[in-house]
């Protein structure tokens, strides 16, 4: 098991060391985005791939073609990852938003990487009014990282902020929204290590909590498609 990475001190940078990969399926030029984090990390997510928490020696976001039918999405984002040279576990997220037109921010060493697909967009509590037919797409995705070891009540509150710094970019470029249905987070995080701090909060107000939701506001209102920004 390789040895775990002490984090850097509060402050230092976390560069993301982002791969660009395209292909070509179901007649479409697609992009995806591939981060090797290394050792050292752990994450908490809400994806179809390795959701929850993790250690992922990779972390995917991957394009798929308008009007996805495939019933096997985990699979396929770890056939994606495998066919990118990536190995062991790791965490996707798809969408079918132009991958290639990504966001990205950073802020006081946090770091942010949204894609943006707002064609289906609304509010979390709008009344139940059935569920129609497959939905065209929109979807947001955020990937993020702070370079320090949160405990895990301060991942979740990662998640939170993460989405409510989401909410407020939408609010802030003209749209009445929340977010879309299929909306995907990842937060990753150093592994505690002995003798490191743990951060036990990650709030707006806390100091990554706050990096972090300046961070993603500026990455998500970057991806957003540009007639719907103000």
């Amino acid at each position: 098991m390789p040895a775990l990475l002490p984090p850097p001190r509060a402050g230092t940078t976390c560069p993301m060391d982002l791969e660009h990969l395209t292909r070509v399926e179901d007649g479409e030029r697609l992009h995806a985005l591939l981060w090797r984090p290394g050792p050292g990390w752990r994450t908490v997510s809400s994806a179809v791939l390795g959701g929850g928490l993790a250690e992922p020696a990779w972390v995917l976001n991957a394009q798929v073609a308008h009007g996805y039918r495939r019933t096997d999405p985990a699979r396929h984002l770890a056939g994606l990852a495998r066919a990118a040279g990536a190995r062991g576990p790791g965490v996707g997220l798809m969408t079918a938003a132009d991958v290639s037109a990504h966001g990205r921010a950073r802020d006081g060493g946090a770091e942010a990487v949204a894609t943006a697909g707002v064609s289906v967009r609304g509010w979390a509590a709008a009344p139940d009014e059935g569920v129609a037919g497959a939905a065209p797409p929109g979807t947001i995705n955020i990937v993020a990282a702070l370079p320090v070891a949160l405990s895990d009540a301060a991942l979740v509150n990662a998640v939170m902020t993460a989405t409510e710094a989401k909410v407020q970019a939408l609010l802030d470029a003209g749209l009445d929204c929340s977010g879309t249905p299929t909306d995907a987070v990842c937060v990753a995080a150093r592994t505690p290590a002995d003798g490191a701090e743990v951060h036990a909060f990650a709030g707006p107000r806390s100091e990554w909590g706050a990096r972090l939701a300046r961070a993603v506001h500026r990455a998500v209102g970057a991806a957003l498609p540009a007639p719907v920004r103000t």
